[in-house]
């Protein structure tokens, strides 16, 4: 855990992430990014100096089976509250919409319904479970399906709900991730999405893993580039503190 940790502290140090005083709602979707976040977090609140609160919510978007009784061990073991919200999501985009390319609505509102449900209960910030390889993917993929160099913030302020998502993870790598979540033996739930393994992210993923057998280096180049504010201006420290607002 301690480069897990280490990464943490780093993303919280450039970009100021976490605070005194802070009401955290943490993300669990149930999948090893989410539950390696939670389970970090409370581990650094004992031992940054930070007085701060962790809120863990998941959301089930009515898809089966999806038995949440692991989560809610853990959150007990690690002593978080624990939330659970019941929604419509699923239906509302296979049956009602019956979306062909499902996963960017889902998204945004998941996004939505945990924010919501974050403001509810009592929190400012959301922690979201993005890791590095996260990023790096969506700025791809913003190269490719939407030409412009974009991706996600790990300090982004959204003013119409009052609330900081942050993504405390971003420095750490995703072969992390699942190296720890099995040394861990966290319980990472299947996801019964009909369209996990099938979007646009996963041929991403398959095309980096390709480019980074000839070019072995791609990864950490990538990360240099979105920490290069000066040039690209998409992860800007110098402002660290004031957290990005929403687009």
């Amino acid at each position: 855990m301690k480069t897990v940790l280490g990464c943490i502290r780093k993303a919280d140090t450039d970009f100021e992430m976490i605070v005194p005083g802070d009401r955290i709602a943490v993300g669990v979707s149930g999948g090893k990014d989410s539950l390696l976040l939670l389970y970090a977090l409370s581990l650094y609140r004992k031992f940054s100096g930070k007085d701060f609160t962790l809120q863990a919510i998941t959301l089930k978007l009515g898809l089966e089976p999806f038995d949440i009784g692991p989560i809610r061990t853990l959150c007990e073991q690690i002593d978080v509250p624990y939330t659970v919200l019941d929604t419509e999501i699923a239906h509302v985009i296979f049956d009602v919409r019956k979306e062909s390319n499902p996963c960017a609505l889902c998204a945004k509102m998941r996004r939505g319904a945990l924010n919501d449900a974050a403001v509810a209960s009592g929190c400012n910030k959301v922690a979201l479970g993005h890791h590095r390889d996260d990023a790096i993917e969506t700025l791809l993929m913003s190269l490719i399906f939407e030409g412009r160099l974009h991706t996600f913030h790990p300090n982004t302020y959204l003013s119409r709900r009052d609330i900081t998502v942050i993504r405390p993870m971003v420095y750490v790598p995703e072969k992390h991730v699942i190296h720890m979540v099995r040394t861990l033996n966290l319980p990472v739930i299947h996801n019964p999405c009909p369209a996990d393994g099938h979007s646009k992210r996963e041929e991403i993923k398959e095309l980096i893993k390709t480019l980074s057998k000839t070019y072995p280096h791609l990864k950490d180049y990538m990360l240099s580039a979105l920490q290069n504010t000066e040039q690209y201006g998409l992860w800007d420290q110098k402002q660290a503190g004031t957290p990005r607002k929403e687009e």
